[in-house]
């Protein structure tokens, strides 16, 4: 059985540990102050791909729900959002990126929302 969320998971927490490699060995000297915006980006990227991890799992193992999925995919844009735009700007990319990055952020907010609402629904 195919598993999207599940690898979409590892592939994040490849490719955010790949990034945090890469910030602190080979753009540390180019970014200068603009170190601590990559950082954060790599911080929330890992947080969150251990985050779609759990939910992947919950689905794999029986706790199909709509919130469950949701949530996956609300990780999943928050990462390319919030994640994506902070290492965009660390790079000196486009400043109309910044308001991008609070809508990854609250993209996080209402996936971390929807696994409380699904762990509080009654049991079926």
């Amino acid at each position: 059985m195919r598993d999207p969320l599940l690898a979409i998971a590892a592939l994040f927490g490849a490719s955010g540990v790949g990034l945090g490699a890469f910030g602190a060995h080979a753009l540390k000297a180019r970014l200068g102050d603009a170190i601590g915006t990559w950082e954060t980006g790599v911080s929330y990227h890992l947080v969150h791909a251990l985050a779609l991890f759990g939910v992947a799992v919950l689905l794999r193992v029986g706790s199909e729900a709509a919130l469950l999925r949701a949530a996956g995919w609300l990780f999943a844009f928050g990462i390319l959002a919030f994640s994506g735009s902070l290492y965009l700007l660390a790079l000196d990319g486009p400043r109309w990126l910044g308001p991008v990055t609070p809508l990854g952020g609250l993209a996080f907010i209402v996936a971390w929302t929807c696994i409380a609402a699904h762990a509080l629904r009654a049991a079926p």
